[in-house]
C-alpha cells in the first residue's frame, strides 16, 4: 500500500516539532490537532481522520535528526509493531514515509495510562481490579514472545487504558527487538526502576526473562501503590534491585505475595515462565470475557467506510482537555518522563538494518 503519495508536497521541509501543526492535512488522510507527548526527535499528535471521523495517535519522527542507532530503533519498533497484532497492544494502522519525516498512524488510548492510574491509588488497586489489568499486560507480552518479540521497556507508563473496549495495551515499542531462543541479547535498555539485575550489570541476558521481572515490578504497583524498589538516589536504588531487597505491605494477599516473589527472582533462570505466571493460582477464576476484549476495527483497510457515522466525537485537543497537566511523582530518585523509542543507544545486536531506506523496504511489503 503506497501511503505517501502527495505528502512530500505538502511538507517542504523538516517538521519543526515546536510549529503548530492543528490546521496541518496529511495528503488528504489526517488532520492533527493538539500535542499529545514529546521525545527528543519525535512528536505524538492528536489526529482525525477525515473520512471516517475516528481519532488517532499520529507519532511524528523528524529523520534528519536520527542517527544511525536512534534509526536502528526506529526501524525495529516498526517492524515489531507491525509484526504484533493483538487486542492487548496499541495497534500501529499506517505508516507514511516522506523523505524528512516518518508518521506512524496508531491507536488512541482515550483513558490514559497505567502510571496516573497507580498514582490515584496510594494504597494499591484492589486485587480483583489489578488481576484484570495484569491478565491482559501478560496475554499481551506473552503473545509478544511467542513471535519471538522482546519489548524491553515494560512499565505503568507503556500500559494504556481503552474504556470503551473495556481493555489495557501495552505500547511503546522503541526498545523491542527480536530474539531466537536459548540465544543471549547485550543491550543494556529500558529504565532503572523496572530493568532486571543482569541488565542493570551489563551482563549478556535471557530476552524472556527481563520481561518477566519488569512484569513483577508493574505487579507490584499496582498492589502496592509504589515501585518496589525505591531509595533517596539512583546509587541505593541500583543496589536495592541486585540485592533484589523489597518488602510487600501486609494487605496484599498471599497468592498475590507468592507470584511477585516468583517473578522477582534475582537469578534469571527461576523466574517463572508465562505459562506459568498464566496458570498461578492468584490468576485462576477471572471471566475470559474480560481478559479478551474484541479487537479494535481495521478502519483502515474498510471496516469503516467514508459514510461510517462520526457524529458525537469531539473535536482534536478536547479528548484530553481535562487531563491535568501538571504530574505528580513517586517519591524516590526515578521520575517519570515522556519516554518516546527513538534515542541514541549502544550498538544493538544485531540490527536488522542500519539506514533509514529499509523504512522505505516496510512500507512496500504491504503492496505485495
Amino acid at each position: 500500500m503506497d501511503t505517501s503519495g502527495g505528502l512530500t508536497s505538502a511538507l517542504d521541509g523538516p517538521v519543526d516539532p515546536g510549529i503548530s501543526l492543528a490546521r496541518l492535512d496529511l495528503s488528504g488522510l489526517y488532520r492533527l490537532g493538539r500535542t499529545l507527548g514529546r521525545g527528543h526527535f519525535a512528536v505524538v499528535k492528536l489526529g482525525r481522520h477525515v473520512s471516517t471521523g475516528q481519532l488517532v495517535a499520529v507519532k511524528m519522527i523528524d529523520k534528519t535528526k536520527l542517527d544511525v542507532m536512534a534509526a536502528s530503533h526506529l526501524l525495529q519498533e516498526v517492524r515489531c509493531m507491525r509484526l504484533v497484532q493483538h487486542p492487548n497492544v496499541v495497534r500501529l494502522y499506517e505508516v507514511i514515509d516522506t523523505p524528512t519525516t516518518l508518521y506512524l498512524v496508531m491507536e488512541l488510548a482515550e483513558g490514559g495510562d497505567l502510571y496516573d492510574y497507580i498514582l490515584r491509588h496510594e494504597r494499591g488497586v484492589a486485587e480483583v481490579t489489578a488481576k484484570r489489568h495484569f491478565a491482559q499486560i501478560v496475554r499481551a507480552v506473552a503473545h509478544c514472545h511467542q513471535l519471538h518479540v522482546v519489548h524491553r521497556d515494560l512499565k505503568p507508563e507503556n500500559v494504556v487504558f481503552f474504556p470503551q473496549q473495556g481493555a489495557v495495551k501495552l505500547t511503546d515499542f522503541g526498545f523491542s527487538n527480536l530474539f531466537q531462543p536459548g540465544m543471549m541479547l547485550a543491550t543494556s535498555c529500558g529504565s532503572l526502576a523496572y530493568s532486571a539485575p543482569e541488565i542493570l550489570l551489563g551482563e549478556e541476558y535471557d530476552a524472556p526473562a527481563v520481561d518477566i521481572w519488569s512484569l513483577g515490578v508493574i505487579l507490584y504497583m499496582l498492589v502496592c501503590g509504589v515501585p518496589p524498589f525505591q531509595e533517596t538516589n539512583d546509587s541505593e536504588t541500583l543496589v536495592m534491585i541486585l540485592d533484589c531487597r523489597y518488602s510487600v505491605p501486609e494487605h496484599v494477599s498471599g497468592d498475590c505475595r507468592d507470584l511477585i516473589s516468583r517473578m522477582l527472582q534475582k537469578d534469571p533462570s527461576r523466574r517463572a515462565s508465562l505459562d506459568e505466571i498464566g496458570a498461578h493460582q492468584w490468576l485462576q477464576g477471572l471471566e475470559d470475557a474480560l481478559l479478551s476484549p474484541e479487537a479494535p476495527p481495521h478502519w483502515i483497510s474498510g471496516a469503516l467506510t467514508a459514510g461510517s457515522p462520526s457524529s458525537g466525537a469531539p473535536e482534536c485537543g478536547d479528548l484530553l482537555a481535562k487531563r491535568s497537566s501538571t504530574q505528580q511523582a513517586f517519591p524516590g530518585p526515578w521520575q517519570p518522563s515522556v519516554s518516546f523509542s527513538l534515542r541514541p543507544a549502544p550498538v544493538e545486536e544485531p540490527p536488522a538494518s542500519k539506514n533509514l531506506p529499509a523504512l522505505q523496504q516496510i512500507c512496500e511489503e504491504e503492496e505485495e
